[in-house]
C-alpha cells in the first residue's frame, strides 16, 4: 500500500497534524491485536478525511465499513452542530471495540454505528447526504455509488479508499480478481459520470474523491 518511499510517508506525517490521542490508541489497538491491520485508515489518511469533513462541515456523514472505527471517528471531526456520522459494517465481532473508542471521544451522540448488510440499511438512513466514505467490500463499490449519488447535495463529496488496490489495477484484465474488477469498474464508472468531478488522490492505497456537481 505504499507507493512512496517509506522514509518520504513518514516525512509526510511528521510534517502533518497530530491524530488525536485516542486515534494513536486504536490504531496502535488495531495493529497489536485485529487481523488485517493494513485496513485501517491511519494517520495520513486519517488527517486527510478530517480535513475533507472540516472543509464540508456536514450534516450527514455515510462511513461505508467501519473496520474498528479509524475512519468514523475522523469523520465525525468537521460535522456541523447536530450532525452524525452513520457508520456500517458487517462484522459484529468488532462493534464492542469500535463502541469503546466512540465513548473514549466522546461521540457517543455524533457516531451512529450499524451493523448489517450496507445495500440494505444504507436506504434507511433518512436525509441528505454531505459526506460519504466508501471502504468496504470491492465489488459492491458501484452498487453504493448508485445507491447514494442522487442523494447527496451539490458540493457534496463521495470518497472510496483502496482505488489503486496496491497497483494490481495495473496489471492485465486477465489477471484481475473479483476485487481488482470492482474497484477498476468504479473508477471508470466515476470518471465517466457527469454528475461528479473525480480526482484520483495516490494516498496510500489511492483515495478517489468526487465532488457532486
Amino acid at each position: 500500500m505504499h507507493f512512496i518511499d517509506p522514509a518520504l510517508d513518514a516525512y509526510s506525517e511528521a510534517h502533518s497534524s497530530a491524530e488525536p490521542a485516542y486515534l494513536k490508541e486504536l490504531a496502535g489497538e488495531t495493529r497489536a491485536k485485529i487481523r488485517l491491520p493494513q485496513m485501517l485508515s491511519g494517520h495520513l489518511q486519517g488527517r486527510f478525511l478530517s480535513l475533507l469533513s472540516h472543509l464540508v462541515h456536514p450534516k450527514l456523514v455515510l462511513d461505508i465499513g467501519t473496520f474498528t472505527g479509524y475512519s468514523a471517528l475522523c469523520l465525525a471531526e468537521g460535522l456541523a452542530e447536530n450532525g452524525c456520522v452513520h457508520t456500517i459494517d458487517i462484522n459484529k465481532q468488532l462493534a464492542p471495540m469500535v463502541q469503546r473508542y466512540i465513548a473514549m471521544a466522546r461521540m457517543q451522540n455524533r457516531i451512529t454505528a450499524h451493523i448489517g448488510e450496507a445495500l440494505n440499511i444504507i436506504p434507511s438512513i433518512s436525509g441528505t447526504i454531505d459526506l460519504v466514505f466508501i471502504d468496504a467490500d470491492k465489488g459492491n463499490y458501484c452498487n453504493y455509488f448508485d445507491l447514494v449519488i442522487d442523494r447527496v447535495r451539490p458540493g457534496g463529496l463521495i470518497v472510496a479508499d483502496n482505488v489503486l488496490w496496491d497497483g494490481k489495477v495495473l496489471s492485465d484484465e486477465g489477471s484481475w480478481d473479483d476485487e481488482t474488477r470492482g474497484l477498476v469498474q468504479y473508477s471508470r464508472k466515476v470518471k465517466s459520470d457527469q454528475r461528479v468531478e473525480p480526482v484520483l488522490v495516490p494516498l496510500r492505497d489511492g483515495l478517489m474523491v468526487a465532488r457532486k456537481k
